[in-house]
């Protein structure tokens, strides 16, 4: 029986014919697909729970977008399989491209090409917020840098607007721990005890996020944790300070500096909105001087610096979005902090954050033009791996991923064993391995 996940080529969802698989998430795969009469290809992203609501949002938010750094909106529709149920789906333009990190490894990076870009980022959100809307989830794998070094801003599958109902059963905290704002942090320290807050993200959220991106894009990492935890003499305390400035680890010019120390400022009024510093930017990279030209270096004495650095890995929040426990204790069964010793590599992160590649080459080695596999024959099992694939994502999980072997794997709705040939049995169900979203496709969920 075809499900989400195991859509053969050349099959049809609603007006659109399936040329491939090119990503899957937690909670939606993405169809590279064409439609007779229509200049193409287009991306289909098919909901892996029926009549998931979250998909309402997205295409809610997205039919109020037209912007050239948002992806357009073609169509939307529920798809049926044969005695099925219904699964909602969303058709984009296809965006071609790699992801902004990805971009900037591949290229000697100066000031001036990272304004240009992060600029339209900036705009982007700023037509998102005009709509009263919020992205969420803005980190550099979302960004695509097309081969003219225009970008565009994927995935509004953890956006949201105002307005919008709520979730019958809400999601944890959206986004990317290593993005999330210093007053979401609060939030969740401060209503630790109560399992109903719920936090609302504001734009000054997406304008950290970003600061953050422009952080990691500029120094090569993420800097240590600016939030701690502290026993007074009330019990735990959370402590929060500003981040140390990127101008410790990497040279830069100072206007690119300065604008991101104030995008990740504590004070969620100093960072401007996503409209002021796209102008700042935009200025800044017409108007700064010849330094701004010169490639983007590490700082000589960084590594001097022990007391903020070990072995190139930083302290770094790790947040599990269940909130934090009452007691510091009780941190390890939420939440993780982790400590320098226990941070893990900048390439890890990336890998978690959204590569380009699949799975591991021995589980599903790549095609000659570095697409999906060919499926195996129908009736041939997939046996559950003893080990994660390399790419895919570690616990701690978030809801409704399960924890199998070491990695996060989505389970199938309404399939039991046997299998299609794209997922794994595993005792009573079927499941597929969860990672962050393959690129280049187009916004595919985390």
């Amino acid at each position: 029986m075809v499900n989400p996940v195991s859509i053969p080529p050349d099959f049809e969802v609603g007006p659109w014919r399936v040329l491939s698989l090119r990503g899957w998430g937690s909670y939606g795969v993405v169809y590279q697909v064409e439609q007779a009469g229509l200049t193409g290809p287009f991306a289909l992203k098919l909901a892996v729970h029926a009549q998931d609501p979250r998909f309402e949002r997205e295409q809610v938010l997205l039919s109020r977008l037209s912007h050239p750094h948002v992806p357009r909106l073609r169509d939307q529709g529920l798809w049926k399989p044969p005695g099925g149920k219904a699964y909602p789906y969303l058709v984009m333009e296809w965006v071609e491209g790699v992801t902004l990190y990805e971009w900037a490894a591949a290229h000697s990076l100066t000031s001036r090409q990272v304004l240009r870009l992060l600029a339209q980022v900036a705009r982007a959100l700023e037509a998102t917020h005009a709509v009263e809307g919020v992205h969420r989830d803005v980190k550099g794998g979302n960004i695509l840098v097309r081969s003219d070094a225009s970008v565009v801003l994927m995935d509004f599958g953890s956006g949201h607007y105002r307005g919008a109902p709520p979730l019958t059963h809400p999601p944890p905290l959206p986004g990317t721990a290593q993005y999330r704002s210093p007053e979401s942090l609060r939030f969740q320290w401060e209503w630790r005890h109560d399992s109903t807050a719920h936090y609302s993200a504001q734009a000054a959220d997406d304008v950290y996020a970003l600061g953050m991106t422009a952080y990691r894009l500029v120094t090569g990492r993420y800097p240590p944790s600016a939030s701690r935890i502290e026993e007074g003499p009330k019990g735990p305390r959370l402590l929060q300070t500003e981040l140390i400035p990127p101008g410790e680890w990497a040279i830069s010019c100072p206007e690119l500096e300065a604008i991101i120390q104030q995008m990740v400022s504590l004070d969620p009024s100093v960072r401007g909105s996503a409209g002021e510093v796209a102008r700042v930017m935009e200025r800044a990279a017409r108007k700064a001087g010849r330094r701004a030209d010169a490639p983007i270096t590490p700082r000589p004495s960084q590594e001097q610096n022990s007391q903020r650095t070990r072995a190139g890995a930083f302290s770094l929040t790790r947040w599990r979005a269940a909130g934090f426990a009452a007691a510091l204790g009780a941190l390890l069964v939420t939440g993780v902090w982790w400590t320098s010793q226990r941070q893990p590599s900048v390439a890890a992160q990336d890998a978690q954050e959204g590569a380009a590649s699949g799975l591991a080459d021995e589980a599903l080695p790549p095609t000659e033009d570095g697409g999906i596999p060919a499926p195996k024959p129908e009736g041939i099992a997939l046996e559950m791996p003893r080990k994660p694939f390399a790419g895919q994502s570690r616990p701690p999980c978030e809801k409704p991923e399960v924890e199998i072997h070491g990695g996060c794997w989505g389970r199938l709705s309404d399939v039991a064993p046997p299998c299609n040939n794209r997922s794994y049995a595993w005792k009573d169900g079927c499941y597929w391995p969860i990672l962050e979203p393959p690129r280049p496709a187009t916004s595919a969920p985390r």
